[in-house]
């Protein structure tokens, strides 16, 4: 379980170092900063798939993504008595992402390129050191792996901290490029377990969604990001998943309602037969928030349970009535997997706020800066470039 989630230089997240718990409710209004937490969590797992760049040039490049405020806000600002405006520059421009699990601790920091100017990628940032420890949070004395530049540093057996890596690319990772059984081994434990993470945003229920039509279908245990394989990833629950816990949370939202899968020439149908209907209804012919219910039930009830699952805005396109049906089904995913979720709704928020193990983090912004009420910032500490 992920413990500690610290990012700093993203958008509006200045410097944010949060605490986490099997569940973990994100919410704020409009413009507080959800959004960009979401996103440098996502994009933190984007450096284990090695497509950390590619996610930040997609975005407009790492000076698109950067805070845009002064690098310090001094007491004076706060409170109004000077404008709020930049000093000469102290530190280094730097994007920095990380997090702390029960076992190990990750950063990676990313910074201006030295060649800016002379070649065609000088807006791909580059990644200036990143470390990998044991604990909560890094010390001289726990890290377990090291890159600064091109060379990567790991521990070994005799405690010894030898180079594996002499010329590592400057946009390639450690996680990526030095994982190892043999040498690396730790490193390659942390990358699976970060690429088991699952990410859920764009759950298409329009009228032209993947998921309303037939599809080729093979054993699914991990509802794909959009969507489009969900016929078989509920038959896949109904395999070998937990068939009695799918249909209740189905009665749950929808009582008397039952699905079934069929299956024509190897394509994957969904089908729901409701309550006083003498047919069953089509996948195509299911209302928006329907779909979003058995879209949502399917990544929270997978037979192969990730590490992390992380809910963007869930509530959307769902009748208030879903609301706490949605909030029992995220209780009983978090039994086996830790579960973020950002939210504007009160109801969904209310009933998971009373569920052991939740924890509730409210943002806000001051001088365009996101901060948390009421937090107690665990221990961190970033590498040194």
């Amino acid at each position: 379980m992920l413990l500690t989630f610290a990012v700093s230089g993203y958008r509006s997240l200045r410097d944010l170092i949060l605490p986490l718990d099997r569940i973990t409710l994100i919410t704020g209004a409009n413009g507080s900063g959800k959004s960009s937490l979401y996103r440098s969590i996502r994009l933190l797992a984007e450096v284990a798939q090695g497509r950390a760049i590619a996610s930040l040039a997609s975005e407009g490049g790492l000076n698109s993504t950067l805070w845009a405020g002064p690098e310090t806000v001094s007491r004076a600002m706060k409170r109004g008595e000077v404008p709020v405006q930049g000093t000469v520059r102290k530190g280094t421009v730097a994007l920095k992402l990380g997090f702390a699990d029960e076992d190990y601790g990750y950063a990676i920091d990313l910074g201006l390129p030295a060649d800016a100017g002379r070649s065609y990628f000088s807006m791909d940032p580059e990644i200036k050191c990143e470390a990998l420890w044991a604990g909560e949070a890094l010390s001289r004395s726990n890290e377990i792996a090291g890159r600064n530049g091109p060379s990567v540093r790991v521990l070994n057996q005799q405690g010894q901290r030898l180079p594996v890596v002499q010329n590592l690319a400057r946009f390639d990772s450690m996680m990526t490029h030095a994982a190892d059984p043999k040498d690396g081994l730790e490193l390659l434990v942390l990358r699976e377990r970060m690429r088991a993470w699952r990410f859920y945003d764009h759950l298409r229920t329009d009228r032209e969604a993947p998921a309303r039509f037939p599809k080729i279908g093979t054993r699914t245990p991990a509802l794909s990001a959009d969507g489009a394989d969900l016929a078989a990833a509920l038959q896949t629950i109904l395999e070998i998943g937990d068939e009695v816990v799918l249909a209740d949370a189905i009665d749950d939202a929808f009582p008397g309602a039952e699905i079934e899968i069929t299956v024509n020439e190897g394509y994957f149908e969904l089908l729901m037969r409701q309550k006083g209907l003498l047919r069953s209804l089509r996948a195509a012919e299911l209302s928006d928030g329907t779909l979003r219910y058995l879209l949502l039930t399917a990544a929270l009830l997978s037979p192969r349970p990730a590490p992390l699952i992380v809910l963007n805005e869930p509530e959307t396109s769902l009748h208030p009535s879903l609301l706490e049906p949605l909030a029992r089904l995220i209780s009983k995913a978090a039994e086996k997997t830790q579960v973020l979720v950002v939210s504007h709704a009160e109801p969904l928020v209310n009933a998971l706020a009373g569920e052991r193990g939740c924890l509730h983090h409210h943002l806000h912004k001051e001088l365009g800066e996101t901060q948390v009420a009421d937090a107690e910032p665990p221990r961190w500490r970033w590498p040194s470039r």
